[in-house]
């Protein structure tokens, strides 16, 4: 069978509804989850400009019983959502994600991380706005991911979000109200809406080599899910004390540091003895720069040498989403640690 024939007999794009703010309504609360999102959705989408709207794909939805605010998403969330990608996107010729924004960033690279070597589009988008408000972005940013959903050429996991596809594992969310929510700071675009019509930009995506071939890694983040990686930005003043709170806790598994510039922290031997030691504890230390353009170096800068000497890896310039969740997950899987180390500094999805 033809490659063009194998198309033709997928279902439609699958739309798969974990809950945000597009899906919200008023409640006594303020906004919260709403349901009925499938006809929501038809409604809002007919809306459009005819030939915007004759230009879409039939669609099949598939919503979570229980959506969610996604200040509210676990690594456990993360894991459900591509367990469900996993065994249903063979069967639709790509996969949209309707998420809330607060956290997609975090998912998107998270997913990008499980379902490792994809052969067709996963795009994670949201809205600002619910799909019934006055001027709201929903309707746009969700026609904006199905056209990218259908792209037989966009193979990765993807945002699609104000009039821009960016890869999920570069984007960071960067305003708290404006339409054009996300950025993607280290890398370029991967396409935009150019007139009617969105544009990808092949040059920036993943290349066959690069993705090589499907390696889904769905391991179980449960036991990660409450605490077991930690955040934990540096300030003038930071104590061995202060990092030692976390870092002693015997269930965490590894943190996210944010330092200064391009990998400076305080010469204070204390502090790098804290880190030195967990790190010979097994636990896997990674390090990004407070800054969110550019990447860091550790070790260039004299101040930037006991990080190196206490084991801590430079994890260049990549977002702290992607940082923090590739930490998940590769402390949820049964690596030995210096291959967890490897991993961590190999670009395995274009993240950095």
């Amino acid at each position: 069978m033809s490659a063009r024939a194998a198309a033709s007999t997928l279902r439609p794009p699958l739309v798969i509804y974990t809950g945000g703010t597009l899906g919200m309504v008023a409640g006594e609360q303020g906004l919260a989850p709403g349901g009925h999102i499938e006809a929501r959705l038809a409604r809002a989408l007919d809306a459009l400009p005819a030939q915007r709207r004759a230009a879409l794909p039939d669609i099949e939805v598939l919503a979570f019983p229980d959506p969610i605010d996604s200040s509210a998403a676990t690594p456990r969330e993360w894991q459900r959502l591509a367990a469900e990608i996993a065994q249903r996107y063979r069967d639709h010729p790509g996969v949209v994600v309707l998420h809330g924004t607060d956290t997609l960033a975090w998912t998107a690279s998270s997913l990008a991380y499980q379902l490792q070597g994809l052969d067709r589009p996963v795009v994670v988008t949201g809205a600002m706005q619910p799909l019934e408000a006055e001027g709201s972005d929903a309707a746009d940013n969700v026609e904006l991911a199905l056209r990218y959903a259908v792209s037989p050429a966009l193979k990765e996991v993807a945002i699609a979000f104000g009039g821009k596809l960016l890869r999920g594992v570069r984007a960071r969310k960067w305003q708290s109200r404006d339409a054009d929510a996300f950025v993607s700071p280290n890398y370029p675009l991967l396409g935009e809406r150019i007139g009617m019509d969105p544009i990808l930009y092949l040059k920036h995506s993943l290349s066959r080599q690069q993705r090589g071939a499907p390696r889904f890694e769905l391991p179980d983040y449960g036991p990660l899910a409450e605490g077991g990686v930690a955040r934990i930005a540096l300030w003038p003043g930071i104590t061995a004390r202060q990092v030692a709170a976390w870092l002693q806790d015997p269930t965490l598994k590894g943190a996210l540091l944010e330092v200064w510039g391009g990998g400076n922290a305080p010469e204070d031997p204390e502090l790098l003895g804290v880190l030195a030691d967990a790190s010979g504890q097994g636990k896997l230390l990674a390090a990004i720069s407070q800054c969110p353009h550019g990447g860091i170096a550790i070790g260039h800068y004299a101040a930037g040498q006991g990080l190196h000497a206490a084991g801590v890896l430079s994890a260049d310039d990549m977002t702290p989403e992607a940082a923090l969740t590739k930490l998940v997950h590769l402390l949820a899987q049964p690596l030995a640690d210096d291959e967890r180390r490897r991993r961590f500094l190999t670009r395995l999805v274009g993240e950095r």
